[in-house]
């Protein structure tokens, strides 16, 4: 783990552009498994599918198992701020609010990652990075509109979502401490894992899966999705950059999560493009420069 990560090369914003893609889709699976599927039963699935997809590269890349509890202990504790928490929380919040508000409240993890990382005295608490953070933030808001709707237990929902986001920066202070010469490949499936006995034990005793009916095709494949593109696949892209970039600027990705999902949109679908879309993605688009600082340096020396 790099000990001073204000600086993201090129190689590492293209993969953060790759993993904004990858987890925006999990906003769409989420969406539509949920109409099916209970939340907590759907967490299990995305975890357990995860790992069993990750499971036979470990082979091919001769990556051994952690040896004995203390080995697991680390992945654990991953699985649980990384995986466990900020999954259920942010998948039930989304049976209350819409997902786009859902991803707007996601975009608030870099904001708790600089936080937390200065609280635990990990990172300095920067200005320029502060303000960056907050600049992408009303970025975010503008680029999706707020998407405040008048719905019962919205409030709850909002909370859930913030608190998935909280959950995500206590994991980037984890992953600082707890992760330092485990192969990317490796963490991304001995957490998933880890994740896969929790949320069996938490599934099991709240909703019962076994007693469900069977989805139907389309909630599968949505469940497939989110368990092989924005699980498996997205986490190993994150603990690469989060090993060569480190912790918080890997949760930067959650600023650039709604740009790519208006590409996306527009690009594949056709979709139009509002001009407070474009004013969104540009203040988000300046936010990042800010956060990064190479740019703002150079209009120093400049100066």
């Amino acid at each position: 783990m790099p000990p001073n990560d204000n600086r993201i090369d090129a190689r590492d914003w293209s993969l953060l552009a790759v993993l904004s893609i990858l987890w925006g889709g999990s906003f769409f699976f989420n969406g539509a498994a949920l109409r099916e599927l209970p939340p907590l039963t759907l967490v299990f699935l995305r975890v357990a599918l995860g790992a069993a997809i990750l499971l036979p590269l470990l082979r091919v890349q001769g990556i051994s198992f952690p040896k004995g509890l203390a080995g697991w202990r680390a992945f654990v504790v991953i699985g649980l701020v990384n995986n466990v928490i900020p999954f259920s929380l942010i998948v039930i919040g989304q049976t209350f609010i819409p997902s786009g508000l859902a991803s707007i409240l996601n975009a608030t993890t870099p904001l708790f990652t600089v936080l937390v990382m200065a609280a635990a005295g990990q990172e300095a608490l920067q200005v320029r990075r502060v303000a960056g953070v907050a600049l992408g933030l009303v970025g975010v808001i503008i680029l999706r509109g707020w998407g405040v709707e008048s719905r019962a237990g919205q409030g709850l929902g909002i909370l859930l979502c913030l608190g998935g986001a909280f959950s995500y920066g206590l994991a980037a202070l984890a992953a600082r401490r707890l992760l330092k010469d485990s192969p990317p490949l490796g963490t991304a499936t001995f957490q998933l894992m880890a994740s896969t006995v929790m949320m069996a034990i938490v599934a099991g005793a709240v909703e019962q899966p076994w007693r469900l009916p069977m989805p139907g095709i389309a909630t599968w494949l949505a469940v497939l999705g989110l368990a092989s593109l924005s699980t498996a696949l997205a986490y190993i892209v994150f603990f690469q950059i989060l090993r060569r970039s480190g912790p918080t600027n890997v949760m930067l990705v959650t600023l650039l999560i709604p740009v790519t999902a208006i590409l996306l949109g527009w690009l594949v679908l056709g979709e139009p493009i509002s001009v407070r879309e474009i004013a969104g993605a540009t203040i988000i688009g300046s936010a990042l420069l800010v956060i990064d600082g190479r740019a703002v340096s150079m209009l120093q020396r400049v100066a």
